[in-house]
């Protein structure tokens, strides 16, 4: 899942990056509120990881800006001013959380995938689908109780659909998400991954409804 990480500071932005790309995450980085502000309102993704302290635009106003176009990403403030008062404002421009810093990585991971899973609509971190269970926490995959491996690419599809499970996913959407814009990829990059993961998981667990995307039922309760 792409995720759009707002920090002007490049050591931080390095190490948050690093984390994430090690959790599962694409990461696509702004350093400055007018282009964190674009990349949020024109493309697509999982979640924000926003700095308050940003060059020309700061983070707030940028915020501000994606509620009132209707941009309804979940978004994660974080700031090195931690007062209360600044938090409360943070969450009433519309913030899904925040963080302050300094902060502990494990601390972040924990709370991007509990906003992305909410945005989702699970409620845990742990995601089943038939014969298949996903565990976000450890990025592990098991078909009828045994664990399977996954390589980064096919964990990042099947944590999607599964995430959005009862939803047909387009392969524009699958693209966006899985791909960084400058990765030079076959035209058919989506069911060359899709296929690889079917013979892993099984041909039950990813549908596909030809002339839109693809599609993971949701378990019964």
């Amino acid at each position: 899942m792409r995720v759009l990480l707002v920090e002007d500071d490049d050591r931080t932005a390095a190490g948050v990056t690093a984390a994430l790309q090690a959790a599962g995450f694409l990461v696509v980085r702004a350093r400055e509120g007018e282009d964190a502000w674009f990349k949020g309102d024109t493309e697509g993704y999982a979640a924000a990881i926003l700095d308050l302290g940003l060059p020309g635009m700061d983070g707030l106003s940028v915020l501000r800006k994606w509620r009132a176009g209707g941009q309804r990403l979940p978004v994660l403030i974080l700031s090195a001013r931690g007062d209360w008062s600044e938090r409360v404002e943070g969450i009433d421009a519309g913030a899904d959380d925040y963080l302050p810093k300094p902060f502990r990585m494990e601390e972040l991971l924990a709370r991007l995938r509990a906003l992305v899973r909410r945005a989702a609509g699970q409620a845990t971190a742990v995601m089943a689908s038939g014969r298949v269970t996903l565990d976000t926490r450890h990025m592990s995959a098991s078909l009828d109780g045994m664990p399977v491996h996954l390589s980064p690419q096919e964990y990042r599809l099947v944590s999607y659909l599964m995430q959005h499970a009862g939803r047909v996913v387009s392969q524009l959407e699958l693209t966006e998400q899985l791909y960084a814009q400058d990765f030079e990829r076959e035209s058919n990059a989506i069911e060359v991954l899709v296929g690889r993961v079917r013979r892993k998981l099984g041909t039950d667990l990813i549908k596909t409804r030809r002339g839109f995307g693809y599609l993971v039922e949701r378990s019964d309760p």
